[in-house]
């Protein structure tokens, strides 16, 4: 049963699936990365809605002229000297000039903000202040509800995947708790590869795939 659990759980598990898929996103995104800059290039990278841990086994971390910028909400903790923490809004980023980050990155987080306007302010603000970008997000097309995993979950009335969620152990093989289930029921809007090119009409959409379908869409302009 520890098997089927560690798979299932959330991608900030190690053994979970999705942090295996999380890994070989990671090696895919620092390829296109250092296409674009070596690694004496003095580089910022704002990282939205990002965590420390993340970058812990990243090669980015190599480099001696690096500086990232975790945004979030709520302070992120961090111990390594070339990783920020701040408090900020995603969707509005008056703090920051235009072009201020070599790199804006950010990980399963454009899909958590409740509308496509919101959406559409967080990418505008990402192109604004960022000379590249690299925004990854699930795909909604695929059979898997990736915050779920649940089949098909995505397509269910708010009220039915409600009850499944917090009646049953179908999503992840727990129950969730009532106050958390209301809010990813509330403030997540999956994205499409359409609705993703729409919002960074300029970029190139990496996919993701599992056996032959796409899990999830990475929308970058990495040469």
């Amino acid at each position: 049963m520890s098997f089927i659990s560690n798979l299932f759980s959330p991608s900030d598990n190690p053994n979970s699936l999705g942090a295996k898929f999380r890994n070989q996103r990671q090696k895919d995104f620092e390829e296109l990365f250092f296409k674009n800059f070596s690694k004496e290039d003095p580089v910022r990278v704002l990282d939205l809605g990002g965590a420390s841990y993340f970058w812990d086994t990243s090669r980015l971390l190599t480099m001696p002229n690096i500086e990232i910028v975790l945004l979030n909400l709520r302070k992120e903790k961090t111990s390594h000297p070339n990783i920020n923490s701040v408090v900020g809004d995603a969707t509005y980023m008056p703090e920051y000039d235009d072009n201020s980050f070599d790199l804006v990155f950010s990980n399963s987080v454009i899909e958590h903000l409740y509308s496509w306007e919101n959406q559409k302010k967080m990418a505008d603000e990402i192109m604004r202040v960022g000379k590249k970008h690299f925004i990854q997000t699930p795909n909604r097309t695929f059979p898997i509800e990736a915050h779920y995993a649940i089949p098909f979950a995505q397509y269910l009335p708010h009220d039915l995947l409600y009850f499944f969620l917090t009646k049953t152990k179908l999503s992840r093989l727990q129950k969730w708790n009532p106050k958390d289930a209301q809010q990813y029921l509330d403030e997540i809007r999956l994205l499409d590869i359409k609705e993703m090119q729409l919002l960074f009409p300029n970029s190139k959409m990496y996919q993701e795939k599992f056996m032959g379908l796409v899990k999830s869409i990475c929308a970058h302009n990495l040469s």
